[in-house]
């Protein structure tokens, strides 16, 4: 780098904490000496200390993009390029990362000298749709970093108005809690609509996550429009033996204290001879006791998963869970992941064609209500559905039974079908 280096007392501060600070890492790729990227991470230094200072953000969007795609680059452009030329353009690259996170050594190696040659440097593991987020990149570059990345057999991920970037727990290949094949849900599903991640034409986002239990590690339940959560539909799987090992190893009230009593519905007892018993029509798989007694409990054996709609962060109605639209969805065979890639279609199709501009789906559902939605995409209502029981006495119950009968009718139905 040629020049002096910009003042950041502000920034400095934040390297004065217990933690590691990202500001070590933007100083470590300013002072990397010959490097074609040290100029622009001191003008980004100094562009971010004026912000700091001013207590004002300083970037604007743009256009930018390769041959071929209509998204997956997001365009930054610096409103202060005249006091910080050198990292006047700083644009993202978002880049799919296998399913499940699976990398060897050798493609990370990769990955990073093509961004030390046409980037920053700096990289970011990953966004909230999976997305490996390239950071920093002059328009110049970018064309030119995205062939070296698809010749490594990658492609750019979603941006824009488009279906995004999916992720996927690392699930099976690690995870003894995984209930589903979460890789081939993942890719299945981003394999078949691809085109609608390259090129927008949704009126806004739509994110898909897949995680193999409930613990649901990647987020999915409140982040997803599209959420796939392993579940299972039998009894919870106990080893009598392992339990009463739990309890001499860690006393009775440890294991009352942090287990038995910790159950949200009270679906656990702990008998006198340390042996567990289970409510299994109660249990709501939140894992807690799974995850404590990690040798004595198990999930069932009929597996699947339960698929919800429309969770997201803030935007025009604030936070939104994802709606438990699906309570069990098998997936096992061949047609069950076929089933599913048609399951999402359906849900794609509406969004597409109901949505209002900048509304995500969780919002269309908010605004038409949810009966209108299934009816729309073809589930029949069904009881798990229902977000909160009314707590108004002046509803009419005379139907009720009516009304379960024909529920219990039709899961009959289906289940004779199956």
């Amino acid at each position: 780098m040629t020049g002096d280096k910009h003042q950041t007392p502000l920034l400095d501060e934040l390297e004065s904490g217990p933690w590691p600070s990202f500001v070590t890492g933007l100083k470590r790729l300013r002072d990397s000496g010959g490097k074609q990227y040290a100029a622009m991470m001191n003008d980004l230094l100094g562009q971010l200390e004026h912000s700091y200072t001013n207590r004002l953000g300083y970037w604007k969007g743009g256009t930018v993009s390769v041959f071929g795609y209509g998204g997956g680059v997001i365009p930054r452009f610096s409103e202060v390029a005249d006091k910080f030329p050198e990292s006047k353009e700083f644009h993202t690259l978002r880049v799919q990362p296998p399913a499940g996170y699976h990398y060897t050594t050798d493609m990370l190696r990769q990955m990073c000298d093509i961004w030390e040659e046409h980037g920053s440097g700096l990289i970011a593991l990953h966004g909230q749709s999976g997305d490996i987020m390239f950071q920093g990149c002059k328009t110049e570059n970018v064309q030119k970093a995205f062939d070296a990345f698809n010749e490594m057999g990658l492609d750019l991920g979603g941006a824009g108005p488009a279906l995004r970037t999916s992720m996927s727990c690392v699930g099976h290949a690690r995870c003894e809690m995984s209930l589903y094949d979460e890789v081939k849900a993942h890719r299945s599903v981003i394999n078949e609509f691809l085109d609608e991640m390259h090129r927008p034409s949704f009126p806004y986002k739509f994110k898909y996550k897949f995680s193999g239990c409930p613990n649901d590690c990647v987020n999915a339940i409140h982040r997803a429009d599209f959420a796939v959560i392993g579940t299972w539909r039998d009894d919870m799987k106990v080893n009598q033996d392992e339990v009463k090992a739990y309890v001499e190893s860690h006393g009775r009230k440890y294991t009352i204290d942090h287990v038995i009593a910790m159950c949200p519905t009270r679906a656990l007892s702990l008998n006198d001879d340390d042996t567990l018993e289970v409510d299994n029509r109660s249990c709501v798989r939140c894992m807690h006791c799974l995850n404590v007694m990690n040798k004595a409990l198990a999930p069932g054996d009929d597996r699947g998963a339960t698929i919800l709609i429309g969770g997201k962060r803030s935007l025009k109605v604030g936070d939104l869970m994802g709606t438990m639209v699906v309570p069990f969805f098998k997936l096992q065979t061949d047609e069950d992941y076929e089933e599913l890639v048609e399951f999402a279609r359906t849900i794609m199709e509406f969004f597409a064609e109901n949505a209002l501009e900048h509304e995500r789906i969780g919002e269309t559902i908010d605004r038409i209500g949810l009966p209108t939605f299934l009816k729309g995409v073809g589930i029949e209502p069904d009881p798990n559905m229902v977000k909160h029981p009314r707590t108004s006495s002046y509803v009419r119950t005379d139907d009720f039974t009516d009304e379960a009968d024909k529920y219990f009718e039709r899961k009959a139905r289906e289940e004779a079908a199956e």
